[in-house]
């Protein structure tokens, strides 16, 4: 995955999940970094300072490392060497894919495997919008027999898949942490007001000027409208929705979040929105959500302790969960 770099810029406006940010308010003492990393867009922006340039820069090689460890796409990476090694052996992973593992784990149990990052097995589907494809029935019949999250076995600090053919996709669950591991060390390096967002998943410390972060959620129904605005101080918007990746064949569209029991895209529900005070809390839960489906997947939300949650179903009903109505304002 190339790494693409846009120059620093002042100036900002409403940060918006999902799209990055939305030109508006002029603020000459900002500054705003914009890469590539995990396959989407990430936004970085902190207020003027001296080590603002260098904190920067640091925070971005972090979370590059931590890229170069967990992309399936990367065939330096850990995660290809575990995919080398199924069904054969062990690989010996650091305390930071342990940790994304460990949460996978414990996820999939809790949704009886509706996320299951085994999903990566599901290999014939492609969402490049110049070459998409649609793997057909058979294919995912076959593939369909590697996947269970219970065969990703982890063992002290060794990681072993246990049948020869087993993939893992680590996108529903790596990059909340990938982006908090950036904000950390912005911390380190004195930045006690920063924002990062990054596909969907926004993260703020402190304020902007005096001023709380506002988070605009996007539509799943309209992507290029806004359901409203949150503000956010210290904390995080995670969303999920079947509108980032996706293509039409044969008059039906197709979506990237897959149910790891049949291969196809899930069905039920269109978005999941998530704010909450920490990234741990609701880590791969909007993907869980979009396999889970409505009924499910709002007992989940409703089950997060301090989390205000907002789900769209495929009906196109909103419903909130927590303070969200409250919370969210006009745009």
């Amino acid at each position: 995955m190339n790494l693409q770099r846009r120059h620093l810029l002042p100036g900002l406006g409403l940060l918006v999940a999902g799209w990055g940010l939305h030109p508006g308010l002029a603020l000459a003492s900002t500054r705003r970094d914009a890469r590539v990393l995990m396959g989407t867009r990430v936004d970085m922006v902190v207020p003027d300072a001296p080590d603002a340039l260098g904190a920067i820069e640091a925070a971005w090689a972090e979370m590059q490392r931590l890229e170069r460890l967990m992309s399936r796409y990367r065939a330096e990476s850990l995660v290809s060497a575990l995919h080398r090694q199924s069904g054969r052996g062990s690989v010996q992973a650091p305390p930071e894919l342990l940790a994304v593992l460990r949460q996978a784990a414990a996820l999939s149990e809790r949704t009886n495997g509706d996320f299951d990052i085994s999903v990566g097995a599901y290999g014939g589907w492609s969402f490049d919008p110049a070459q998409p494809r649609r793997p057909s029935a058979q294919e995912l019949q076959e593939e369909r027999r590697l996947v269970n999250h219970s065969d990703v076995r982890i063992e002290g600090s060794r990681v072993r898949l246990a049948r020869a053919g087993m993939r893992i996709d680590l996108g529903g669950v790596a990059k909340l942490p990938i982006l908090q591991a950036g904000m950390q060390v912005l911390e380190r390096h004195g930045i006690r007001h920063a924002m990062i967002n990054g596909g969907g998943d926004v993260l703020t410390r402190g304020q902007l000027h005096g001023q709380d972060w506002r988070v605009g959620l996007r539509d799943p129904r309209a992507p290029e409208k806004l359901l409203g605005v949150v503000t956010l101080r210290d904390g995080c918007v995670a969303s999920s929705g079947d509108y980032e990746r996706s293509f039409r064949q044969a008059g039906r569209r197709y979506h990237h979040v897959l149910d790891p029991r049949t291969g196809w895209p899930t069905e039920g529900v269109r978005g999941v929105v998530l704010v909450a005070r920490d990234t741990a809390t609701v880590n791969g839960t909007g993907a869980a959500t979009m396999v889970s489906g409505p009924a499910r997947g709002l007992d989940l939300m409703a089950s997060l302790p301090g989390v205000d949650s907002l789900l769209v179903d495929a009906a196109g009903g909103l419903h909130t969960r927590g303070r969200l109505a409250q919370r969210l304002q006009a745009a």
